[in-house]
């Protein structure tokens, strides 16, 4: 193309309001995607957020806090420290595996 022929041309498309728009360049509205309204977290929500909670904060805050608290149940330390990062591992593991399950149900 040569400069005689587009003038200087250049397409903005965020130029401009919708005043400027030809009158066959009618868009249509897109209706919403099909699916459940937001309502919130629901159960399988809440269940996520405890057991993050109990894994992030309540695990190692009692491993912190009372180091000798296992040792008082009657585990030796090399297991209670091998366990104790086990068990929100574990927890974080079956609620993801849990959370997976019921949103393929619905």
């Amino acid at each position: 193309m040569s400069s005689e022929t587009d003038d200087g041309y250049v397409h903005r498309p965020d130029a401009g309001d919708d005043s400027e728009r030809p009158v066959g360049d009618e868009r249509e509205e897109r209706a919403p995607l099909p699916g459940p309204e937001p309502t919130g977290f629901g159960d399988r929500g809440w269940v996520l957020v405890a057991t993050v909670v109990l894994c992030f904060l309540v695990i190692p805050g009692v491993i912190y806090l009372r180091p000798a608290l296992p040792g008082e149940a009657g585990l030796s330390f090399i297991v209670a420290m091998l366990i104790l990062p086990l068990v929100p591992a574990v927890l974080l593991g079956l609620t993801a595996v849990w959370s997976m399950r019921e949103s393929r149900r619905r």
